[in-house]
């Protein structure tokens, strides 16, 4: 058996591993976008001063340039950076995403209520509510988070790699609702027991109707381990925000409307399945009161099986000629009932065949705008 020589073919070999190779300039060539960055070490003589090859992942980092996430190419790479930084992590609100999520919380919540108020101008507001919740919630904007690849640092720090997620995580066992909310909008917030109405919550709450805190003075900047930790969820609703409110700053408002349109509007939300009436006969009989309209009469259009173990009745609803709604159930009351829940959502989802929202003006060459549709309101029992 010979031996083999490698004389002939490893000096051919290893001096393209002495020599600048392109896998040695994209290494030197590299630099981690990070406060702490230092220039790269360039070795003597132009020779690879590593021995072992490294074989670690590149750094996982969202595309912000994929044809499949159509967002537009991040302006600055510092704000691209700080708005996976959540305040949590980093409670300088220089270097957090903080001010970047409430300019994108305050855009989304008002593209998304311009919206369903413009396309269905009779909702009510519990309805609405609920929309602006599934649209813009932070259970959607997490979902959003994970389809783009976000992933999370598991703990933050100074050397945690760029394009990672970054929050204070709460400790394992605690109870996030353990803490009473402090600080909120509405009066007398310490009376659990008082009823709150409609009217109230379009005063004092937030956008989904929950209770809304007040803002808080500029104080000195607390130290990272007085921050108040973060879910998951929170920290990646929050970046989602954070995105919108930099596309706003940096790319414009057609850029962030184009952002807003591709990836909250195209989500299908099922508006007639937000409904929950408890008394619809009742509602329907007060709308038509309202509309002076003639009172609602229930009629049984057909029927099958009435003596038998699987009835099955067709109920109509009308209301003089007209017939508001239609419902089939295993009982009379049960057909009544679906056919007050028809009519009702059929008045309730009306929507106008060109629905046109406000923002919609600032493009160049709008068209004059034309006032929208306003409904006196949900019927009040």
């Amino acid at each position: 058996m010979k031996r083999l020589q490698l004389q002939r073919w490893s000096n051919s070999v290893l001096s393209r591993a002495r020599t600048g190779s392109r896998l040695q300039q994209q290494f030197y060539s590299s630099q981690r976008y990070q406060s702490t960055t230092s220039s790269p070490l360039q070795p003597e003589n132009n020779q690879l001063a590593i021995e072992e090859q490294s074989f670690a992942s590149p750094i996982a980092q969202p595309s912000f340039q994929n044809p499949k996430h159509r967002l537009p190419s991040p302006p600055v790479q510092a704000h691209a950076t700080r708005s996976l930084v959540d305040a949590s992590a980093d409670p300088d609100p220089s270097f957090n995403n903080e001010s970047l999520a409430t300019l994108g919380h305050d855009l989304l919540s008002h593209y998304t209520s311009e919206h369903l108020i413009c396309t269905y101008p009779r909702l009510p507001l519990t309805v609405i509510f609920a929309a602006m919740y599934a649209y813009v919630g932070p259970k959607t904007l997490a979902a959003m988070a994970r389809e783009w690849g976000v992933e999370q640092a598991a703990s933050p720090g100074g050397e945690v790699d760029p394009g990672y997620l970054q929050f204070k995580r709460y400790a394992p066992g605690a109870d996030v609702n353990a803490e009473p909310l402090v600080g909120a909008a509405r009066p007398y917030e310490e009376q659990k027991t008082w009823r709150k109405s409609i009217t109230s919550s379009i005063v004092y709450d937030n956008e989904f109707g929950d209770p809304a805190l007040e803002g808080v003075a500029p104080h000195a900047i607390p130290d990272v381990k007085d921050a108040t930790p973060a879910t998951a969820e929170q920290a990646s609703a929050t970046f989602v925000r954070a995105v919108m409110g930099a596309i706003y700053l940096h790319a414009g408002r057609p850029a962030a409307k184009r952002f807003f349109e591709q990836h909250i509007l195209s989500r299908h939300l099922d508006i007639s399945g937000l409904f929950n009436f408890s008394q619809p006969a009742r509602d329907l009989s007060r709308l038509c009161a309202r509309e002076n309209y003639e009172p609602p009469v229930a009629r049984i259009i057909s029927e099958t099986g009435r003596k038998s173990r699987h009835p099955v009745f067709v109920v109509g609803i009308y209301s003089g000629q007209d017939k508001l709604g239609e419902g089939a159930g295993a009982s009379l009351l049960e057909a009544r009932s679906r056919a007050a829940v028809a009519a009702l959502k059929g008045w309730y989802l009306y929507s106008p065949l060109d629905v046109r929202v406000p923002s919609s003006m600032e493009e160049e060459g709008a068209a004059p705008w034309k006032p929208v549709h306003v409904d006196l309101g949900e019927v009040i029992v």
